[in-house]
């Protein structure tokens, strides 16, 4: 599957067959004022807030994203650890570091704020791994070495043997932790393993959002949680910390002045070149098509999976819904009105950090069940309408000739109620597979994760997202062809057309 790929990408090349200017980059005081990215939750949020009072503040979600914006000049700068951005600037070369530092902060591992006993043993082991020369080796391999090419994870072959420890981490912070060949790669990625080793433990490391991480370590849902964790006194208050591991500077990065450049004239060559270039690196680099076949198998068994879930316990709500008995409706009326009024990211949350926050359940388990209550909600609906739309004359035709009350709705109302509701159906179902793009906040990696993934180590916007929109729209349409010949089917003329043919 490598080699077609690659084949394509040099097609695209070979049918090929910029130019900008700017000022000098500003200074730091410069800044205040101006338009400024920075991670949602992040210490750099924190410092530039404090550095620059009178900016104006985008929150942006990944590093990759504030690059992107810095580079279509959407803001000004974007604030964050240096250790990152001089990443950033290696595959963005318009983009440069100011020298001027905004704050310098220490970089720990954090921890659920009463775990006292499990803080001793990461000192521990950080302090032996200091001694050992093992942090400088780090430092200097993933660090100092400004490396181009990511450089080959040390193999750590011991397997622990006590309790399981949880790490949570954000894949998409390099060179702490990001993905490289498939698998999380970094700084981080590795400590964390050592330290596993040193205290004899498993490591199980779980991909979240960076701004979920301190929710997920106060829910217990992870032991620890290790992506470059800079230490501040607002965190302190909320979660623990390790000993530091690392002192970092808090930078900006801002657009550097460019020379210019050719402008070369065949423009459908020039646009034939960036499309095989991010074809390669979107793709190719790295085997990152793994990532978005890991992310559509997942996104679909989500979608249809949750679809199953609603229409069942959606059936179920519909007749408590139409009961004459108080004690089965208002149950269901409560059911729906809660439902279809609080928003679908809200519910996931909430099921994900409260109902399940301490139990270790697979998070694609908690989307389908957060995915699929949501869905009933609209489903129950959308059947009771079908069923009151059968006209109930031929509910007492069919007991007249002698049916009972069951029998006469699965062979008369059911089918005509089918046929009614698929339209309506068909659209909510669509809605919902829109709406698993959401699962990344409690850290599944569907198709739009792996495209954030993606995005984060190539920088390129267009690509990532055009092939995820793609992808949404062949997994609806797939499943939207099964459902219009359930409509086909279903249509009592359909019998008749096809006996005439």
């Amino acid at each position: 599957m490598s080699r077609f790929l690659q084949l394509i990408a040099v097609g695209l090349w070979l049918a090929a067959g910029v130019c900008w200017a700017q000022d000098a980059a500003p200074r730091l005081q410069d800044l205040d004022g101006k338009r400024i990215a920075v991670l949602t939750g992040s210490a750099g949020d924190l410092a530039a807030r404090k550095y620059f009072p009178a900016a104006h503040f985008v929150e942006l979600n990944t590093s990759s994203d504030a690059a992107l914006a810095v580079a279509t000049g959407k803001v000004d700068a974007y604030v964050f650890d240096k250790s990152v951005l001089f990443n950033l600037v290696a595959k963005n070369p318009q983009l440069h570091i100011l020298d001027q530092a905004v704050a310098r902060l220490d970089v720990a591992v954090a921890m659920h704020k009463g775990n006292a006993a499990l803080q001793a043993d990461i000192d521990a082991a950080l302090t032996a791994l200091e001694q050992e020369g093992e942090l400088q080796r780090l430092r200097a391999k993933w660090l100092d070495s400004h490396y181009t090419t990511p450089p080959p994870m040390s193999r750590v072959d011991h397997v622990g043997k006590g309790r399981v420890l949880r790490v949570g981490t954000s894949g998409q912070n390099e060179p702490f932790t990001f993905y490289a060949y498939g698998a999380l790669a970094g700084l981080d990625i590795e400590l964390i393993h050592l330290i596993g080793q040193r205290l004899d433990r498993r490591i199980e490391i779980v991909d979240y959002n960076f701004e979920a991480l301190i929710p997920a370590l106060q829910s217990k849902k992870i032991d620890l949680a290790i992506s470059n964790f800079n230490v501040t006194e607002e965190r302190k208050k909320l979660i623990r910390y390790s000993r530091p591991y690392l002192g970092n500077d808090i930078s900006a990065l801002v657009l550097a002045p460019q020379p210019a450049a050719a402008v070369e004239r065949n423009a459908i060559a020039r646009w034939l070149r960036g499309v095989a270039a991010s074809f390669h690196s979107n793709i190719l680099v790295e085997d990152r098509y793994l990532l978005i076949w890991d992310g559509l198998k997942t996104t679909v068994i989500i979608s249809v999976f949750s679809t199953l879930l609603g229409t069942l316990l959606g059936g179920a709500i519909c007749f408590m819904r139409m009961s004459a008995r108080r004690l089965l409706n208002l149950p269901a009326r409560l059911y729906i009105a809660i439902l279809r009024g609080t928003p679908v990211l809200v519910l996931l949350m909430l099921i994900f950090y409260v109902v399940f926050a301490s139990v270790n359940i697979d998070p694609v388990l908690v989307a389908v069940i957060a995915f699929g209550l949501n869905f009933a909600a609209y489903s129950a609906e959308i059947f009771r309408t079908g069923i009151q739309g059968v006209d109930k004359g031929q509910t007492e035709a069919g007991i007249a000739l002698g049916f009972t009350r069951l029998s006469t709705f699965v062979n008369i109302v059911l089918p005509q109620t089918i046929h009614r509701i698929l339209p309506v159906f068909k659209g909510e179902f669509i809605s919902l597979v829109k709406m698993t793009s959401i699962v990344g906040y409690i850290a599944v990696q569907d198709l739009t994760k792996a495209s954030d993934i993606i995005r984060s180590r190539t920088f390129d916007a267009f690509f990532p997202l055009v092939m995820i929109a793609l992808l949404y729209f062949l997994i609806s349409w797939v499943l939207l062809q099964f459902l219009e010949y359930l409509e086909r089917v279903t249509d009592p003329k359909y019998g008749r057309k096809a006996g005439r043919t």
